[in-house]
């Protein structure tokens, strides 16, 4: 999975907002490059917008998704590291995505298919 290859939960926040609609191996190409120029939720924030829609604009929404990212970063900043639906634009998908690879936990019940099969869990 994309998320087992991600160093940090701020780059993890990134690549559930590039997977949202969009299949892993357009994300997997676009993602290197993206930490490269912007490592971090500061650096992101200090980018010139149009530059990071040329980096994603072959992931497709490419003004929604800069839109995310940037709100995203910015709550960033000031986040407690609990609940990661208080991120703009992390939802279900994320939060649990969240949980499993940074938390731990096991013991929760995606309905994304990837992360059950990641789980070992049955399809819904």
């Amino acid at each position: 999975m994309v998320q087992e290859q991600i160093s940090g939960t701020w780059a993890h926040m990134v690549a559930v907002i590039m997977l949202n609609q969009t299949g892993r191996k357009p994300v997997k190409t676009v993602l290197p490059e993206f930490l490269h120029r912007w490592p971090d939720a500061r650096s992101l924030l200090a980018a010139d917008p149009d530059d990071i829609k040329e980096v994603i604009r072959s992931l497709g929404m490419y003004n929604r998704r800069t839109s995310t990212l940037v709100k995203m970063s910015e709550d960033w900043l000031s986040w407690d590291g609990k609940d990661a639906k208080k991120l703009h634009g992390i939802g279900k998908y994320g939060s649990d995505s969240y949980e499993i690879f940074f938390n731990g936990r096991r013991d929760i019940e995606p309905t994304d298919k990837e992360l059950r099969r990641y789980l070992g869990l049955p399809q819904l």
